[in-house]
């Protein structure tokens, strides 16, 4: 099986926070594996990058809260519909709809730039901005968020 879409890693995928850019990494080679995996082998390699995805996202969120975003922010609800999609996968392949994983993975590795170079390299800029380490998730100043004072994804092509 050649893969029609695939995602491969680019400069242009780096958001400026180097645990941000080390998930990201993670993600689009778990991606590839699934698009360079026959059909019928690829539901181990979908629950380890569902699982992956989950708390890749959940990363982000945790930020997000830390730093003043709301929880119902639009960052967020991104990730919760595509990890809904995600979930429903695994119950379309098993009652046979063997090529499913396929076609969400395809339509990921299209999706995820757009995603990575506006909401989560907003967010990189805004954790930067305010001193959050994103490896000790930590602030250096808290004085310098105020709490839940976002509800957009950290990005100005959010509204």
């Amino acid at each position: 099986m050649t893969p029609t879409t695939t995602l491969p890693w680019t400069e242009s995928l780096r958001t400026g926070d180097a645990r941000m850019d080390d998930t990201h990494r993670e993600f689009t080679d778990q991606l590839n594996q699934i698009l360079g995996t026959p059909q019928n082998e690829q539901m181990p390699l979908y629950r380890a990058f569902l699982d992956h995805t989950v708390e890749h996202f959940a990363q982000e969120e945790r930020w997000m809260l830390a730093t003043g975003f709301s929880a119902d922010n639009c960052h967020a609800s991104h990730h919760a519909t595509i990890l809904e999609t995600m979930r429903a996968v695994i119950e379309h392949y098993e009652q046979g709809d063997t090529e499913i994983i396929t076609r969400l993975a395809e339509a990921l590795a299209e999706w995820f730039p757009g995603h990575a170079a506006t909401m989560d390299a907003g967010l990189a800029q805004h954790l930067h901005n305010v001193g959050f380490d994103s490896v000790t998730e930590t602030l250096a100043d808290p004085s310098r968020v105020q709490s839940v004072t976002m509800s957009g994804c950290g990005s100005v092509s959010c509204s």
